[in-house]
């Protein structure tokens, strides 16, 4: 077996995201594509000689023919062992938690997360730190720096390796040993909650909803819900991977996932329903004809955490991304704990919570996590939820109705306009940037703007500083409007437009949020002009 050194070109569009590099996996299909970001990686991060890297991805097309590449590359620069996920499968959580227990040098996730998959859809990859989570931002600069100017690869000559059952073998020098991709996790998950109440919960008439969308937390669920837990095989759906996610789009929220969402508002509904999306790291939480939004969730975990054996101590502190609701904040307060208000993207959470200043966070994009690993976990949160269930004995509706009774609701919506023309996104905001100095003081019916700004973030371990965070609009009764453009998809720009009024009175709290919020949705699209800059007249998905 030979490594050669292959010649190559840069190309100008692998300037990672949030969360890598996500393209069309055509682009990615394009001679010397994968290997150049591959390359630049491992130029990069300056492993030692010898260090071991986990792979592994959601199952999405392109995941394994990129697993083999990688894994040549590997051997030819050095690395002494990679540890892959069985089949090439590896939900993101699950890759954080293997890399924490055996402490890697870190790992290669391949996905494009709740993006759709398949021959025309998306595909995505990251690097992941030794702590578990995603790579700072100064590491990306690095990796995209040297895309900028890469010259050639390193990949060593070699057969394919088998991926389907657990065991080592040799690639030239290098070991690779295919583990059990739902193991690990699985022993983690019962070492934080209480699995008895759970089982004894899920055997005594409540009924359970999930659906793994035919992406990677089919097996997870299988092994821990059904298996461990002894939920009936109907309890779970769409439990099986696949290449295009069965045709749908793998993002767990009121549009993107219509099966569920119609069981649970059906007259016969189970007690709890929950999705989750293509690498598993978020999640969606319904109750009897009842959708708890991510703002929601994340304020009910923190208020009920020591109800959990993991956290029965207490937490250290909470964390959220600027665009999600207070909710959390109100709960920080009542517990004495500090609550931290970062930019959107887990790893400004990853710091946080290294330095123990954390316990939980989350953000309103469907993505909620604790200091267990370093990203986002969606069957954690399903199971944080059985949890606090088994230990109250009461639905949902109930338990979130509780909630908004004793720390008052933060009412909250997301409007996204997604694949907008660049310049027409753009120039929505180059529109709120030339308006704060005129902003300040004006009225929009009973809203009165208090200040506007671009958010901005100073890392309190590090000191490093975020800035072009997203546009915050805050009026006079604490409401807000946020405005920001994601960094998640591959086509063209998506536009999100944040909306959240804090309502105290229980009387109002039976109202549905677009009824709730309608005025403050008018106010919104009056000052943004987004009509006019975009020619949207609604939004692609509501939540």
């Amino acid at each position: 077996m030979n490594i050669r050194s292959i010649a190559t070109q840069p190309f100008t569009d692998q300037k990672p995201g949030t969360s890598g590099l996500r393209k069309k996996v055509g682009t990615f299909q394009q001679p010397h594509y994968l290997e150049n970001f591959v390359q630049a990686i491992f130029n990069s991060i300056n492993a030692p000689q010898g260090a071991t890297l986990v792979l592994g991805g959601d199952g999405r097309y392109y995941n394994r023919t990129a697993i083999q590449t990688i894994l040549k590359m590997a051997a030819a620069n050095g690395f002494g062992k990679v540890m892959v996920g069985q089949g090439g499968i590896l939900s993101t959580p699950a890759a954080s938690c293997v890399i924490r227990k055996y402490q890697t040098f870190g790992g290669i996730i391949l996905s494009a997360s709740h993006n759709p998959g398949g021959p025309d859809g998306d595909f995505g990859i990251k690097f992941n730190s030794s702590n578990g989570g995603p790579a700072t931002e100064t590491v990306t600069e690095a990796i995209f720096a040297i895309t900028k100017t890469i010259s050639q690869y390193r990949l060593l000559d070699a057969p394919d390796v088998a991926l389907d059952m657990p065991g080592t073998s040799q690639l030239g020098d290098m070991v690779v040993e295919v583990i059990d991709s739902v193991s690990d996790y699985a022993e983690l998950m019962e070492s934080l909650f209480d699995f008895d109440a759970i089982r004894n919960l899920l055997t005594s008439g409540f009924r359970i909803k999930f659906d793994a969308m035919h992406a990677v937390t089919g097996p997870y669920a299988t092994e821990i819900l059904q298996r461990r837990l002894g939920a009936p095989a109907a309890s779970l759906m769409n439990a099986v991977p696949l290449k295009d996610f069965g045709g749908g789009h793998p993002d767990p929220n009121l549009t993107y996932a219509p099966e569920l969402v119609s069981i649970m508002y059906a007259d016969d509904a189970p007690d709890f329903g929950a999705a989750s999306d293509g690498d598993g790291d978020r999640n969606m939480i319904l109750g009897k004809q009842f959708f708890v939004t991510p703002s929601d969730s994340l304020a009910l975990l923190a208020a009920n955490a020591t109800l959990v054996p993991a956290y029965r101590g207490g937490l250290a502190g909470v964390a959220r991304s600027m665009p999600t609701s207070a909710a959390v904040d109100r709960v920080a307060q009542a517990l004495n704990i500090p609550c931290y208000e970062t930019p959107t993207g887990w790893k400004f959470f990853g710091n946080l919570m290294d330095a123990g200043k954390v316990t939980l966070c989350g953000e309103e994009s469907f993505g909620t996590g604790s200091d267990h690993v370093r990203e986002k976990d969606g069957l954690w949160a399903v199971l944080f939820w059985l949890n606090i269930i088994a230990a109250r004995r009461e639905s949902v509706e109930t338990i979130v109705r509780e909630h908004w009774a004793r720390f008052g609701r933060n009412v909250y919506s997301r409007y996204d306009y997604e694949s907008l023309p660049t310049a027409d996104a753009q120039g929505v905001m180059d529109h709120l940037k030339a308006s704060f100095a005129t902003l300040p003081g004006t009225g929009f019916g009973k809203y009165t703007v208090k200040c506007c700004d671009d958010f901005s973030y100073t890392d309190p371990v590090d000191g490093s500083v975020s800035t072009g965070q997203g546009i915050r609009i805050i009026f006079s009764d604490d409401s807000r409007i946020v405005v920001r453009l994601s960094g998640t998809g591959t086509e063209g720009a998506t536009l999100r437009v944040y909306l959240e009024a804090y309502d105290p009175d229980i009387a109002n709290h039976h109202l549905d949020a677009q009824q709730a919020l309608a005025g403050l949705i008018q106010t919104a699209l009056q000052i943004t002009e987004l009509k006019q800059h975009t020619g949207r007249e609604k939004p692609t998905v509501i939540t």
